[in-house]
């Protein structure tokens, strides 16, 4: 064959379809064949003719298309076509650029929105905020269906492609169109991009009764986590906590080595922690060293937002030590991942092994049931009021019922929260703006739209809302534990 990108195609493609050797989670997975010499040999001329049909395809594009033609464009588009074909995901491509920018996502920080996205059927969806991050604070939640990016439809666009346009430097802005379960017409967010630090394990104590409860939120599953949530364990230990909250909501998962690590301080050996099962069926199993539990109770918050890493450790917790996961049902993430190299800076992250539960449960697109069901108030699922025109009394709209929930989520009562804008809607508004020092017009502008969010915000941050985290200091209060 001539020339280097044809020769790099060949390579890719072998090292797909091979099998490449490669590390993950600290255990080492290599691909194993199962037929015998003679099959063997049938398969790689099979495969030769495969390849020769490739290098076809590519001297007739190189020589023959009416156009001069990238030959590096062609050797991307034949991976990415690969990965296409296998309807994966979270199985992409990225060339040396966005694997570059991939990987600051494990530094200390990088500059962008803060949000975890995915590719499901078709559609990029936001998996979760992080804690404390701008997409949270423009009211970005999970589930949300992202449809344009600075006007930009993101249809036909990869994943990475995607991210890329998100991403940006720290004071830019970014104007997302998101679709939203239960909400009629697309909802405009505009995000401004600030440096994302990744603090990935925050611990304090709380009052349980008159308990001293720990609680530990664990935002993703990064390369110092598990350090991280020993050390603060062991700090909360020596407070004498009677009891520990761990809270993975919104958390979209991370590296499955970090959560491994945290599992062998909670979970004893009687049930493995996580099995992953390979293409041939062979499942590997992870134990725990550990032989005692831990001498308090313990629960978990899950939510939509928690996903993979953060489904490991719930399924763990729920099934080997009966802890109880409150919340609600988890997102549903049930594959591992691996990011292979391909030597000139780009790789594959190519999804290579299911994992299971201790019990041996596959809850990819089914997500885990929390053993107590706890939805948040209505307010917390508000979004942004875009207001187009102001809305007044006799309008009938969604952004009206958007902000019907949210006054009443504040206290006030506007009477009804079905978008129809009525006279005690009115007199809610009114109410709202004198409180905040506001023209009280009883019309909803752009300035109340944003007080309300502001509002909003303030409301969910207060901690006596979290019905979630309440129910778990409750629990853990009325719990005798020997």
């Amino acid at each position: 064959m001539r020339g280097s990108s044809k020769r790099l195609l060949l390579i890719v493609i072998i090292s797909i379809l091979i099998g490449a050797s490669a590390t993950y989670g600290g255990m080492h997975w290599f691909a194993k064949g199962t037929q015998g010499d003679s099959a063997q040999t049938e398969e790689n001329g099979g495969f030769t003719a495969q390849l020769e049909k490739v290098e076809m395809a590519y001297d007739l594009i190189e020589s023959k298309f009416y156009q001069e033609v990238d030959k590096q464009e062609l050797v991307e588009g034949a991976v990415q076509g690969m990965l296409e074909t296998l309807d994966d995901p979270y199985s992409v491509y990225m060339d040396a650029k966005t694997a570059s920018q991939f990987k600051d996502t494990l530094n200390s920080s990088f500059e962008g929105i803060g949000a975890e996205v995915t590719m499901m059927e078709g559609k990029i969806i936001i998996v979760a905020p992080f804690n404390d991050s701008p997409a949270e604070e423009a009211g970005l939640k999970p589930n949300d269906q992202l449809i344009k990016i600075d006007g930009e439809v993101v249809e036909g666009l990869d994943l990475y492609e995607a991210t890329l346009k998100i991403r940006g430097e720290k004071g830019t802005k970014v104007n997302l169109e998101i679709k939203r379960e239960g909400v009629s017409n697309p909802i405009k967010v505009s995000v401004k991009r600030d440096e994302i630090p990744v603090e990935t394990v925050i611990a304090n104590v709380k009052k349980a009764g008159d308990k001293n409860v720990g609680y530990i939120q664990i935002t993703t599953f990064s390369e110092n986590t598990a350090e991280d949530f020993i050390k603060e364990v062991k700090n909360l230990e020596s407070k004498n906590i009677e009891g520990l909250v761990i809270d993975v909501r919104g958390n979209p998962g991370g590296l499955l080595d970090s959560v491994e690590k945290i599992l062998g301080e909670l979970v004893t050996d009687d049930k493995p922690v996580v099995q992953i099962q390979q293409r041939d069926g062979e499942v590997l199993t992870s134990f725990s060293q550990n032989q005692e539990r831990k001498p308090y109770p313990i629960t978990v918050l899950i939510d939509e937002g928690s996903a993979s890493a953060s489904e490991i450790l719930a399924g763990a917790l729920q099934e080997a030590e009966r802890y109880p996961l409150i919340g609600t049902k988890s997102f549903g993430k049930g594959t591992v991942q691996q990011a292979v190299p391909m030597g000139d800076g780009s790789n594959i992250k190519l999804t290579m092994f299911k994992w299971l539960t201790p019990d041996g449960n596959w809850i990819h697109k089914k997500g885990i049931k929390p053993d107590i069901p706890v939805q948040q108030p209505s307010f917390f699922y508000t979004h942004p009021i875009h207001v187009e025109k102001p809305l007044k009394i006799e309008m009938n709209d969604d952004q009206i019922k958007n902000a019907q929930e949210m006054l009443q989520g504040l206290g006030y009562k506007p009477g009804r929260t079905d978008g129809y804008f009525s006279s005690d809607t009115e007199r809610a508004v009114k109410e709202f703006q004198k409180d905040t020092k506001l023209d009280a017009t009883g019309v909803i502008n752009t300035e109340t739209a944003l007080k309300l969010e502001d509002e909003i915000r303030s409301a969910i941050k207060n901690e006596s809302n979290d019905k979630q985290l309440q129910t778990a200091l409750d629990y853990l209060s009325r719990l005798k534990f020997d």
